[in-house]
């Protein structure tokens, strides 16, 4: 390990994920002779910006995870990455620890994220024998064995590049196909919600014609209303003149009775005729107070129902501002569902954005899927199998294994969920992919209507037109 106690950033990221040739690992040795310092020399590529915390590690040939070095140095921080000679960089390995066992390592290059964006080809530690000398020196069969090597790791990325490509175009139909089902069952789902809507346009556009009625029969009756209030009026102005007219004839009266009051005491021996014409004036006086009484009690009646047409008056006129009210709101509501319909087309547009985006990103990763699952076809794998295993991290495989003639298996069939696109084994049971497609699906309540999860948004907008 390195000297410092300070542990390197590490991630549990699978090696499909890793990015290998973005650093380019030089002058790598087929093997190192322990109990010496080795000098690992690697390039940075035009795509790659070195961070404070990179680092390079030793890694046992076969690892998963940046978590499996067996040790590290933190990689050189260049001063200028413009200069041709800050892309050159190289750390040492001090003898005290490298590995002691003769195993095959390899040197990886890890940013601060834990992501590994190099890798060397693998190399031993063992004592230098004379067989290494032998195969030196034949330099012509090297090279023999050099270009064969070249000319099978070429083929095996054409045929790598021909399955990628028809696996693709296989994607790309069905992913056509699903766009065109799903694009259909969504056009079907907004003309019946389009439908509803107009219907209920409909249905208010008839309350409004309605309202329009009451509302001029309202207007009718309060104007009918206002007639009976000044005929009241002018009858109530008649009714004051004549009560003015009584009142001013009782004074008369009352003045005549006082005359006849001071007669009466200057003549209190007066004639019996006299006597008589008095009691008659007092009747009289009592009838026309009679009459008064009953005209002051006619006046508050008529005072009553001036004040009962005025309540009636004001309660015609809050009914009206009512109804008005109700007509602006029913207008409000009816702007409200033309923009709710135009949100909704809004909607579908961003959805099928979406849809394009997670379409696009669902067929990368089943590529990866399909070619990481590719190592685990065998049930027994041979002893050339097992290498290539080991050997998983590398682009070309091991360049110094007994054996480089293996074919590339061809990865198995799958089931791909058409919501999620989550991805099954093809011997999944069928029992099985049916519950998790089960679980996607939104049953209307009201209707026959079934809904993906996908379109959760138009669920509710379905559910809420049934509410309506």
């Amino acid at each position: 390990m390195e000297e410092t106690g300070e542990e390197p950033p590490t991630s549990a990221v699978l090696l499909n994920h890793c990015h290998f040739s973005q650093i380019i690992f030089n002058n790598v040795e087929k093997f190192y002779i322990p109990g010496g310092d080795i000098t690992c020399h690697y390039t940075f590529t035009q795509h790659f910006i070195p961070r404070r915390k990179d680092w390079v590690g030793i890694f046992r040939v076969g690892w998963k995870t940046t978590r499996e070095y067996y040790t590290f140095m933190w990689a050189v921080m260049p001063t200028d990455l413009n200069s041709k000679s800050s892309l050159q960089q190289h750390v040492q390995f001090k003898a005290y620890y490298l590995p002691k066992d003769d195993e095959y390592y390899q040197f990886c290059y890890v940013d601060q994220d834990g992501v590994v964006r190099g890798a060397s080809v693998p190399f031993q530690f063992r004592p230098e024998s004379e067989e290494d000398i032998l195969v030196v020196t034949t330099q012509g069969e090297v090279e023999e064995i050099e270009q064969l090597n070249k000319e099978l790791r070429q083929q095996n990325q054409e045929l790598k590049d021909n399955y990628i490509s028809l696996q693709k175009q296989n994607s790309d139909m069905q992913a056509e196909l699903q766009k065109t089902q799903e694009l259909q069952k969504r056009l079907e789902s907004l003309t019946e919600i389009n439908k509803t809507l107009e219907q209920r346009v409909s249905v208010l556009n008839e309350e409004n014609e309605g309202l329009k009625v009451e509302k001029i029969c309202w207007e009718t009756e309060l104007l009918q209303l206002k007639v009976q209030n000044q005929n009241v009026a002018s009858e109530n102005e008649k009714m004051g003149v004549r009560l003015k007219s009584t009142l001013d004839h009782l004074d008369q009266l009352q003045a005549q009775i006082s005359v006849q009051e001071k007669e009466m005491e200057k003549l209190t021996q007066g004639d019996r005729d006299k006597t008589e014409q008095l009691e008659h004036l007092k009747k009289e006086n009592e009838q026309l107070l009679l009459s008064l009484t009953e005209q002051r009690e006619h006046q508050q009646k008529l005072e009553q129902t001036v004040k009962e047409m005025k309540q009636k008056e004001t309660t015609s006129t809050r009914k009206q501002q009512e109804l008005m009210n109700q007509i602006s709101d029913l207008m409000k509501k009816l702007d409200e569902n033309k923009i709710f319909c135009q949100e909704l087309q809004r909607e579908k547009t961003r959805v099928e954005g979406e849809k394009d985006l997670l379409q696009k990103e669902n067929d990368r990763l089943l590529c990866y899927v399909c070619e990481d699952s590719g190592s685990d076809l065998l049930p027994n794998p041979t002893p050339v199998q097992e290498a290539l295993k080991e050997n998983a991290g590398l682009i070309f495989g091991n360049p110094y294994s007994a054996t480089q003639d293996v074919h590339v298996p061809i990865p198995p069939s799958i089931k791909k969920c058409p919501v999620c696109h989550g991805v099954f084994p093809d011997d999944v049971e069928d029992v099985i992919f049916e519950q998790h497609l089960q679980t996607h699906i939104l049953d209307c309540p009201y209707c026959d209507e079934v809904f993906s999860e996908v379109e959760r948004q138009v669920y509710d907008d379905h559910v809420f037109c049934h509410s309506l």
